[in-house]
């Protein structure tokens, strides 16, 4: 009863600064173009960009899954900070004068911290490697840290052009996830495996995107490396698709388990050790024949 009390006048207190803040256009958090004190992310992707490039001190709190090693490439460095639960009245509570946001973040949310005067940067999910270098130069702009992050995209760029070399033979791989979703080469996931020196099947099935494919499908197209999803603790009807008996069944084909986790999931430079990985795998196949 105490914490319904409590969250009540919390919510009232936020009702009533919204309305002072429209009435006086007053601001609460910093003004773009001056480098923010206290930021605070919300969202797992920016958690990265913002421990890759913020200033010591300057970040607050990080969100709940900045601390899941299965989800993010940097939980070890994000145990120093505290988290949140991405909700705006919490976030509020942490007094920032910026908030680090996805694009998907929930709208109600981002609305009425903005309402609130809090100055909250939206980030879009990476589609692509391309992606990453404007992703770490709106986080750059966003801290104050510009310099910074063009150091790293141009260490980015040279890392990526030594990973990624064309090579003589590109083997035919599938990524492929539980209910036998899989991705093609118009999303991060499929430009890693590009980069890496792989023909992706999923375009060949017409799913330059991504989508289902059908576990039918998947063995007449017959590609030389599957590169599975992690299978999560418990069980799932969904998950056995990745362990069905005619994908170890087929000839000439190399099962390649979970690489397609954390450093897959974000435009940050950490997916460089997707890259890499995958290469590894490819430069393994050339060595078996």
């Amino acid at each position: 009863m105490r914490g319904c009390v409590r969250l009540s006048r919390i919510i009232s207190l936020l009702a009533a600064l919204v309305l002072t803040g429209a009435a006086t256009g007053g601001p609460v958090g910093a003004a773009a173009g001056t480098a923010p004190k206290r930021v605070v992310s919300i969202n797992l992707c920016t958690d990265q960009l913002a421990l890759l490039l913020a200033a010591p001190g300057q970040i607050v709190s990080l969100s709940h899954l900045s601390h899941d090693p299965d989800s993010s490439s940097m939980a070890e460095a994000a145990q120093a900070y505290p988290t949140n639960g991405s909700g705006a009245e919490e976030v509020y509570l942490l007094s920032p004068d910026l908030v680090l946001a996805g694009t998907f973040t929930a709208s109600a949310t981002v609305r009425m911290l903005r309402d609130l005067g809090i100055r909250v940067e939206l980030f879009a999910p990476a589609r692509s490697l391309e992606d990453i270098p404007e992703r770490m130069a709106q986080m750059g702009a966003a801290l104050g840290r510009a310099p910074e992050a063009e150091a790293q995209i141009a260490r980015f760029h040279a890392d990526l052009a030594r990973l990624s070399a064309p090579p003589a033979r590109r083997p035919r791989a599938a990524l492929y996830y539980v209910n036998g979703y899989t991705t093609g080469d118009r999303t991060l996931a499929g430009d890693i495996l590009r980069a890496a020196g792989f023909d992706n099947v999923a375009t060949e099935a017409g799913l330059e995107q991504g989508g289902t494919l059908a576990l039918e499908q998947l063995i007449l197209l017959a590609p030389e490396v599957i590169v599975s999803g992690r299978d999560y603790p418990g069980q799932a009807r969904a998950e056995e698709v990745l362990t069905h008996p005619a994908l170890h069944a087929l000839t000439g084909t190399r099962i390649a388990g979970t690489l397609t986790d954390r450093d897959w999931i974000c435009g940050t430079p950490l997916v460089l050790s997707a890259v890499q990985k995958m290469r590894d795998l490819r430069l393994s196949l050339e060595v078996k024949k």
